[in-house]
């Protein structure tokens, strides 16, 4: 796969990500509201906002990636698997402990978090190499 077709998957991938948060927050807001007491629903929202705040971010790193080269570019790439793995431990674990009321999910968010973590710095050091066609 080609740096291009990664780049075109990260930004696919967070514009999808972006639209299902939408589409959460929607459901949350209109069809949970009487549903879930407003402690999970105080959750559900948590997850919605760090869905988005990820996609988001996956759309930064897939730009980015388009015209990264060597170091650079396998950083963005790891940026972005950290920053889906972290969409999908830490809001997936919210959205389940808010539906289904399991307290023991909220034991998997922490690692969603620190992928959440490891994406940022992942970026921020792919940011350095922008320019770099392959050196360390």
């Amino acid at each position: 796969m080609t740096q291009h077709d990664v780049a075109r998957r990260t930004l696919i991938t967070g514009a999808s990500l972006a639209g299902i948060a939408v589409a959460a927050g929607a459901w949350g807001s209109h069809g949970l509201r009487t549903v879930l007491t407003a402690d999970m629903l105080a959750v559900f929202e948590t997850a919605v906002r760090y869905q988005m705040y990820h996609a988001f971010a996956l759309l930064i790193t897939g730009i980015l990636a388009l015209s990264a080269a060597g170091n650079g570019a396998r950083r963005l790439h790891y940026a972005s698997l950290a920053f889906l793995a972290g969409i999908i431990l830490f809001s997936g674990s919210l959205y389940l402990l808010a539906l289904t009321d399991t307290r023991w999910l909220g034991a998997v968010t922490p690692a969603g978090g620190a992928c959440f973590l490891a994406g940022w710095t992942l970026l921020a050091r792919g940011c350095l190499n922008l320019h770099d066609s392959g050196g360390k």
